[in-house]
């Protein structure tokens, strides 16, 4: 499978706070290798005669081949940065760019198609479609895209065999377990090769082992293929496997920094008990 697109536009490892008060179509332009760039980005919610200002001002930079982990409290923002980084909302001030596209000034009924072309989604909930099997949950984002169907059947098998589910393309979702679905899920937002992967909750509702067996397929993308992927978590432990963490509260950036040393899931796999020993310890010590 080709690696994620490369187009976008860096210049600094990582996140930069930007300084100047000037939009970024005047003459402030990112580097080439930033995918996600937004510019003092304002958004405001109206509801009746109430204004919610969700974020205020935030600017940042992210480069091709990070992984970032975006955390805070409810009613922090993190969730409003999550809908404009994936194109499900758009800024009600000032710039962002996606792989140097301005969002910002694309008509509402243009975003679907970004949506498909740029971002591979990872929802806690998988939204996998119940009556189709793993391998037709991945091949649908092809279908949207107009990849040819000469092409769609083999790029998700290659998908599905990249999450470790080659055997299970025939399979539906109810008769895989949470792990897994989460798997096909996956395979289904790398598909079209995305500029990014943008993961909302993506460990919320596994256990604990499962969690680390998703964020070992978050860091061999990253790692191995280069891909950028986005985490929106509120678990501290899941954020120490990214990069770089951004802490969100108030609308505003209060933290950004990198991790020195990001916990490697393949390791802490080998040292977890194997699936079942702990029923059994459980078992010997009722006895």
């Amino acid at each position: 499978m080709d690696s994620a697109i490369h187009d976008g536009a860096d210049r600094v490892a990582g996140m930069v706070i930007m300084n100047s008060t000037q939009p970024i179509h005047a003459h402030i332009q990112p580097a080439d290798n930033v995918v996600i760039w937004l510019e003092h980005v304002h958004k405001i919610y109206h509801t009746g005669d109430i204004e919610v200002h969700a974020l205020h001002g935030v600017s940042l930079a992210v480069e091709r081949g990070d992984f970032v982990a975006i955390m805070g409290p409810s009613g922090s923002g993190k969730s409003t940065m999550m809908n404009i980084i994936g194109c499900l909302d758009r800024p009600t001030r000032d710039c962002y760019l996606l792989n140097g596209l301005d969002i910002s000034v694309v008509p509402r009924f243009e975003l679907a198609d970004i949506r498909n072309k740029f971002v591979g989604f990872v929802f806690q909930s998988y939204n996998l479609l119940p009556r189709a099997s793993a391998l037709e949950n991945v091949v649908l984002p092809m279908v949207y895209a107009g990849v040819p169907a000469s092409e769609r059947i083999a790029r998700a098998r290659e998908a599905l065999a990249i999450v470790g589910l080659a055997d299970r393309e025939k399979s539906h979702p109810n008769q895989l377990s949470g792990g897994q679905q989460q798997r096909v899920a996956i395979a289904r937002a790398l598909v079209n090769n995305p500029a990014i992967i943008l993961a909302d909750e993506p460990t919320g509702s596994l256990d604990s082992r499962t969690s680390v067996e998703v964020m070992e397929i978050f860091q061999r993308l990253n790692f191995e293929r280069d891909m950028t992927v986005v985490i929106v978590t509120h678990e501290s432990d899941i954020a120490q496997y990214a990069k770089r963490v951004i802490q969100f509260r108030d609308g505003r950036i209060r933290r950004d920094f990198r991790v020195n040393k990001p916990r490697l899931a393949r390791d802490v796999i080998q040292q977890l008990p194997a699936p079942g020993d702990d029923d059994g310890e459980e078992e010997e010590e009722e006895l």
